[in-house]
């Protein structure tokens, strides 16, 4: 080989088992199921009703029961594998998703070292292919009583659509024993050494997650080794620093650790100070972002970071999120932009909130495609450098869609963002959030408006200010009073322009809250007794059917709803609910029927009283067609305004100016 071609060998990925050992998360690490493949989508056709059925049949449990015992996770690298017992490992955390470093890094072939005791074990390697069936490629057979590794080295040649490499044992007479696992590739020495990390973490009076968040980092050396510096950018008034976890979780952290204090400015405020940060050190190669609420799996850093080194360009390289309550539950698996609508929403062929516990990646199809996405959320999100310093930072939103926003700018400019299999964390699930009924409402419509007049490719946003409309409608046939209100100031700060974000960054969310006082809809109680019994002059012949309508005969029930505004309210209904729904049942249709109802939260903690108000309909209704006939008309001029600006608002000097830090760089 020339003094050119000079190459070394990198690691990719190690095998590893939980740091907690919480059997809850057995799934994604070792897996004693067997193979049970669902029906192929060309086998199943186009019929809409097979379609259906096949996708309910996909999510039916295949598990037998089989357990893992705890005592046979010997530790982070380690694992028992019982006499006679036959494991696989093709699972999230170590199987190795062979279809990603195919399509985004310089990795042609990788090698697989299993060191592992235990005369007569087996060991089979098997790979994938993108619609999921699965092919035996080689194995080996222990046959000493000492240590022995087993090598196999293996093509990424036909992984161009996706597919997985992984490797099962079968103990023989005798208990076998891994003590390492690792996949490893010849690369570049230009490559070989890893890139530093700055880990940006945002939070907000979540002191207990924060801190334990913290020693997760610090649990590893490996990890610990890529990291330059740890910010903690505090925006609560509940100090990680004052939780009695955090003295252990600053000592693990080596010295990397620092606290920024600042004021609440949001998750964008809090990540955009890692990025100027780490851009004004000049040490790293990346900046990563983490929740403050979530538990981490410290080996995702390492393989984001080893990724992003090896990319073919540089790229975004995010994780996916599992449910924290259900932790086999995957939430997030790979976010797209809808450009017509401009609306978040999975991949597609992903199906959201999928459990591994109840069918496991080796017998699930979609898991095998690869999945490109737009963007990846800031719960875990690793950025290059250069990628901030070509487009920007992210843009001074408070929350929401910074993160999506940021991934289709990066994407314009030539950077891709992967979401990576096998980086992950534990998250709280959106789906157990109020974030559409409380004062996040504010800024998931204006946010969402600022980002598709930067980025959607229709000359007037495509269906986004019809369907804004078209909820606003929603909104108030549900007697959701506040948040009609809310929406109607977010379109009305997008009409005043880009130049106020920054501004109103540290104020805003209290003049939003201000404003959503004035609404009954808006007082949440989480007393039971607070509200009266739900009492109606004359009962209901049937009871409220809670099963989900046609399209035929939700339209029937919006127009009989938006008929129904125009009269009277039944005068009970002043004093008594007609109805008590829970969450999962509030749905337009059903509370457009309704003068009053008792409505719970998503997140099963308070609950409101909606009371339908004629007049503060009629005058809502009015004043969201004067907001959205104006939004039509002006959305060229705005969007060329907003785009004129982009460069000015993301710059390292504007956010510089908003911390109070008078040199950016």
């Amino acid at each position: 080989m020339s003094a050119d071609n000079q190459s070394a060998t990198r690691v990719l990925q190690r095998f590893v088992m939980p740091l907690d050992k919480d059997p809850d998360v057995f799934p994604l690490y070792v897996d004693p199921e067997a193979i049970v493949l669902d029906a192929d989508k060309d086998t199943v056709g186009g019929d809409k009703s097979a379609k259906a059925l096949n996708a309910a049949a996909s999510r039916q449990s295949t598990t037998t029961g089989a357990k893992i015992a705890v005592e046979d996770v010997l530790g982070r690298h380690s694992f028992r594998v019982r006499a006679g017992q036959e494991l696989s490992f093709g699972t999230y955390f170590n199987g190795f998703a062979a279809g990603y470093w195919r399509r985004w890094t310089i990795v042609d072939s990788v090698r697989l070292d299993v060191t592992l005791t235990g005369a007569g074990a087996h060991l089979i390697v098997y790979k994938s292919m993108a619609n999921g069936r699965s092919q035996k490629v080689d194995d080996a057979v222990v046959t000493g009583d000492g240590e022995s590794t087993l090598s196999f080295d293996l093509t990424l040649t036909p992984f161009q659509d996706g597919g997985w490499y992984w490797f099962d044992v079968i103990a023989g007479g005798a208990d076998a024993v891994i003590t390492a696992a690792t996949w490893s590739a010849e690369v570049p020495e230009d490559r070989v050494t890893p890139g530093t990390v700055t880990v940006g973490i945002t939070t907000m009076n979540r002191p207990d997650f924060c801190a334990a968040l913290l020693s997760q980092i610090g649990s590893d050396d490996e990890v610990k080794a890529l990291l330059d510096e740890v910010l903690v950018m505090e925006q609560g008034t509940k100090k990680v620093a004052d939780d009695e976890g955090f003295p252990a979780a600053e000592k693990s952290l080596d010295g990397k650790l620092r606290v920024i204090e600042q004021a609440n400015l949001g998750g964008s405020g809090g990540f955009a100070r890692a990025q100027l940060e780490t851009l004004r050190a000049g040490n790293s190669s990346y900046v990563l972002f983490l929740d403050d609420d979530i538990i981490a799996e410290p080996e995702s850093i390492l393989r984001t970071v080893t990724f992003g080194d090896l990319a073919r360009r540089r790229t975004i390289v995010g994780g996916h999120m599992f449910s924290i309550y259900s932790r086999a539950d995957m939430h997030s698996y790979g976010e797209v932009i809808n450009r017509f609508r401009f609306w978040w929403q999975s991949a597609p062929s992903v199906l959201p909130n999928w459990d591994f516990g109840a069918r496991n990646l080796r017998s699930t199809r979609w898991l095998h495609k690869r999945i490109d996405v737009d963007f990846n959320p800031w719960f875990f999100c690793l950025i290059p450098v250069e990628v901030m310093e070509s487009i920007g930072l992210g843009l001074p939103l408070f929350i929401k869609w910074d993160d999506s926003e940021y991934g289709v700018r990066a994407q314009a400019a030539g950077f891709p963002t992967v979401s990576m299999p096998g980086a992950a964390v534990w998250h709280v699930p959106w789906t157990d959030k109020n974030d559409a009924l409380d004062w996040q409402a504010y800024f998931h419509q204006r946010n969402r408006f600022v980002a598709a007049l930067l980025h959607s490719p229709f000359k007037r946003g495509g269906r986004m200010v019809f369907e804004s409309f078209q909820h606003q409608v929603m909104h108030l046939m549900s007697m959701q009073y506040s948040v009609v209100e809310m929406r109607h100031q977010a379109l009305l700060d997008v009409l005043d322009g880009p130049d106020k974000l920054h501004a109103d960054l540290p104020t805003k969310l209290g003049q939003v809250r201000e404003l959503r006082k004035q609404w009954q809809d808006a007082d949440l109680q989480g007393d039971p007794d607070a509200f009266p019994p739900p009492r109606r002059a004359k009962p209901k012949k049937r009871d409220m059917d809670t099963e989900v309508p046609t399209r035929r005969e939700q339209t029937k029930s919006k127009l009989i709803g938006a008929v129904r505004q125009f009269k009277g309210v039944r005068p009970l209904s002043r004093e008594f609910p007609e109805a008590v729904l829970p969450a999962m049942d509030a749905k337009w249709y059903r509370l457009a029927t309704l003068d009053a109802a008792v409505v719970s939260m998503p997140d099963g903690t308070s609950a409101a009283y909606y009371q339908r108000d004629p007049e503060q309909f009629r005058a809502a209704l009015k004043k969201t067609v004067d907001i959205h006939k104006r939004l039509h008309a002006e959305w060229p001029r705005l969007a060329a305004l907003y785009q004129e600006r982009l460069g000015d608002v993301t710059s390292p000097d504007a956010w510089a100016r908003t911390f109070g830090i008078e040199d950016a760089g």
